[in-house]
């Protein structure tokens, strides 16, 4: 039956009973892990019949991908927030490389559904769903950063020689997300030399930034 003959309640129930089932496969993700949910697991949590579960998610792997919109949609907003009274694009980097990290600190299911993502192989970009929903909600996440990198070229506290924003947002993305992950994963390791995860994502950070800054080029110094 098609949505549009549906009764007027119950086309308003569906939005409200498929942010119910997201609530449930949250909680059972955090409970279980990923691996080891399954549906059922998933439509007893949210007190719905398996066949009611099947005509919102086709699969877990699309309700993980609901559960990625959320933790983007919340990603940009604190990227937003935190941007937005910055003086310089470069200031506003500094800010989001730092929510970044404040926010897998703080929502550590999201950063484990996010980096759960990155094993997710696509053989060809979807064009609509909750898998085309995920990539414009990554995509609005990586504006935030482009928008800081022009910004800072355009007043001067970011280089001018790094060719497409874009691959500058996405290259500044995959150090700190790879740099979080270090840091929430390999505590020991960091420990043994002398390191808190704390100083090191601080530390690495900085370091990331001033290659962004003016004169640090591939030939800064050459000469000297």
């Amino acid at each position: 039956m098609g949505t549009h003959l549906l009764p007027p309640r119950r086309r308003e129930d569906k939005p409200q009973r498929r942010e119910q089932i997201i609530d449930a496969a949250e909680i059972v993700f955090r409970r279980k892990g990923y691996a080891e949910t399954n549906m059922g697991d998933i439509a007893r949590q949210a007190k719905v019949s398996r066949p009611l579960l099947y005509v919102h998610f086709d699969n877990k792997q699309t309700l993980h991908f609901a559960i990625c919109v959320r933790a983007l949609d919340l990603l940009r907003e604190r990227f937003e927030a935190v941007a937005a009274p910055q003086p310089t694009g470069h200031a506003k980097l500094y800010a989001i490389g730092r929510e970044y990290v404040a926010f897998a600190h703080q929502r550590p299911a999201y950063f484990s559904a996010l980096s759960h993502l990155e094993s997710h192989q696509q053989t060809e970009l979807p064009t609509e769903g909750v898998e085309r929903e995920m990539l414009n909600a990554g995509k609005a996440v990586h504006a935030v950063t482009i928008a800081a990198i022009e910004q800072g070229q355009q007043d001067g506290s970011v280089r001018s020689d790094l060719g497409e924003p874009v691959m500058a947002a996405l290259s500044l993305w995959s150090f700190c997300h790879g740099m979080i992950q270090v840091a929430t994963s390999k505590p020991m390791v960091l420990a043994n030399m002398g390191v808190s995860p704390e100083q090191f994502t601080e530390a690495s950070l900085k370091m990331a930034l001033r290659g962004l800054a003016p004169g640090a080029g591939p030939h800064a110094g050459a000469g000297r």
